[in-house]
């Protein structure tokens, strides 16, 4: 046996003469029984006949018998789980019958799971402002607002305009052209030369305006492109917001006061920001579980990451409308795989220690937990229950969601074992950027 790298092994393997002539009897007898062959009946023609036609044949049918038979047999006496297909390389055969061969393949990684309970981990428990409901409260009268028409007058910041916008230079083929569209003057969403051109427009005026955009605006046929656009204002509306009362909560959800909407949304904050810290914390602790075990793993395995990261992307990418296929026959898989490799190494190496904890601490999915999962699959997909089972049993991905939800059951396993320490201190200049993303 020969170690080639990491978890590779290369075995060389002897079929004996006498296995090779007893499998060749038994495979010549079932080509004599399906034969058709001119000038005899079917299942008719003499040994030696089918021989000479289907030398080829047999001896393929032959080793695709016995090469894995032996494969299993070899690797069982030297004690090797195997988790990769199997590379045969090297046949050679010999005048005295017997065939020679080379075969190739990945082992289960081997190594001591290290002591993974009292890991120090930053964490702090999150905490919500006055501030950070009053902005939630804020949004929820946003989403409620009603636009309402005003008597004519000068458009001006904070205004709602419902246009008809026309491009008259800078574009190839048809010019862009669409009515009723809505521009809010002064927002941060609305592009510079928009605002400019309407301030101080009224009802029935037009006005042009010149944008330039980026190289890489999501419409193409506007990518790069300075445009000049005709606007004629039709009418200006103003946002007008819900009052904050007993009234609006009600009218939001199930709740009889203001108080009970602004508890249940700090409750809600609280929740999204320690999912977000617990998540940051156990993806730490991933990291340190990896840095912690030292061990090749099987180059296979690390493959299948890489294609699992890659279709991944591909995927994201594809719902951002970008052409996959063209993206996909442009990648280099050798160069992808030297500046992916490392990462996915250690994701190969997390994943396989954060099954040895499960085993090792008996941690497994139930049944409830993986009905559970199915029944939010249906609900979110709108269909039966019965259905989307069926499906996720043809295609695997059931046993992908139990796998799922152990890793999760063992990540919080470490996070409750962990010994968690106050986070460095957020860096002056970084700091308003952080609350704003969390809030």
């Amino acid at each position: 046996m020969a170690l080639v790298e990491g978890c590779t092994h290369e075995l060389e393997i002897t079929i004996p003469a006498e296995a090779m002539a007893e499998e060749s009897a038994k495979v010549e007898l079932n080509v004599q029984k399906k034969a058709h062959l001119k000038g005899f009946r079917p299942g008719k023609a003499p040994i030696s006949v089918i021989r000479k036609n289907f030398e080829v044949e047999i001896r393929q049918e032959v080793l695709e018998n016995l090469i894995p038979k032996l494969i299993d047999s070899a690797c069982e006496k030297e004690g090797l789980h195997v988790v990769s297909r199997p590379e045969v390389k090297d046949l050679h055969f010999h005048d005295d019958g017997s065939v020679h061969f080379k075969t190739r393949f990945d082992v289960a990684a081997d190594f001591e799971l290290k002591e993974v309970r009292g890991l120090e981990v930053a964490y702090a428990e999150p905490e919500v402002t006055d501030e950070d409901v009053e902005k939630r409260l804020q949004d929820l009268r946003e989403a409620r607002a009603e636009l309402v028409n005003v008597d004519p007058r000068p458009a001006q910041d904070g205004d709602h305009c419902q246009v008809s916008l026309e491009s008259i230079a800078g574009l190839d083929g048809a010019p862009i052209k669409q009515d009723d569209l809505n521009i809010e003057i002064g927002s941060e969403q609305t592009m510079a030369p928009f605002t400019e051109a309407l301030r101080g427009a009224e009802p029935g005026d037009e006005r042009e305006a010149e944008v330039s955009y980026p190289e890489d605006y999501a419409a193409e046929n506007l990518a790069g492109k300075t445009v000049r656009f005709k606007i004629t204002l039709k009418t200006i509306r103003l946002k007008e917001m819900p009052e904050l009362n007993d009234e609006f909560a009600q009218d939001v959800g199930d709740f009889t006061t203001l108080e009970e909407l602004k508890d249940e949304i700090r409750k809600a904050i609280f929740r999204e920001r320690e999912y977000m810290a617990q998540t940051e914390a156990k993806n730490a602790l991933i990291e340190k579980l990896i840095d912690l075990h030292e061990f090749a793993v099987p180059e296979s395995y690390v493959d299948q990451q890489l294609q699992n990261n890659l279709e991944n992307q591909l995927r994201s990418l594809a719902a951002q409308g970008a052409d996959v296929k063209k993206l996909a026959s442009g990648i280099d898989w050798a160069k992808y795989k030297e500046n992916q490799g490392d990462r996915a190494r250690r994701d190969v190496r997390g994943s396989l220690v954060l099954g040895k904890i499960a085993s090792s601490e008996s941690i497994h999915p139930t049944q409830d937990e993986v009905d559970a999962e199915v029944q939010r699959m249906a609900r979110q997909q709108r269909e039966p229950v019965a259905a989307v089972r069926m499906k996720l049993e043809k295609d695997g991905s059931l046993d992908r969601i139990a796998n799922r939800i152990r890793t999760e059951k063992v990540l919080s396993f470490l996070f409750e074992h962990a010994v968690k320490v106050a986070p460095a201190p957020v860096e002056e200049g970084t700091e308003g950027e952080a609350q704003n993303e969390s809030a």
